[in-house]
């Protein structure tokens, strides 16, 4: 298990990974990494029963978005579409880009300590 700490500097490296390719595929791949960067909090979206606290019906849904593993299967199967298709240079690179993006948002959450939910909705503690 990840410490705050590993988060964090996970988060700084594939952020800065994700902003050098923002930087050599332009306004296309900012556009990706904004909504894949907020899209893990639409799961937030009328979820809250009281302040901290999610609807126990509405856990799953959040920590399936919070997970590490969606992410890394849009990041492993986006790598390969990117080599199969010409590369860095020249493949499809809106699916690794998008899993990146998803990935950064989960680490930033977990550095801030916003790890997984329990059954009844309060945030688990992290270490």
């Amino acid at each position: 298990m990840f410490s705050r700490a590993m988060w964090g500097m996970s988060a700084a490296v594939w952020l800065v990974v994700a902003v050098l390719w923002c930087v050599m595929w332009g306004w296309p791949a900012v556009f990706v990494v904004v909504v894949f960067a907020l899209l893990p909090d639409i799961a937030l979206v009328g979820a809250f029963e009281e302040r901290g606290r999610l609807k126990p019906s509405r856990v799953a849904f959040y920590n399936l978005m919070h997970s590490v593993a969606v992410p890394a299967a849009l990041i492993a199967g986006g790598f390969i579409v990117m080599l199969l298709t010409g590369g860095l240079a020249n493949g499809h690179w809106g699916i690794a880009l998008a899993g990146l993006a998803w990935f950064v948002h989960i680490a930033a959450d977990r550095v801030f300590g916003f790890g997984p939910r329990a059954e009844d909705g309060t945030i688990a503690p992290l270490a």
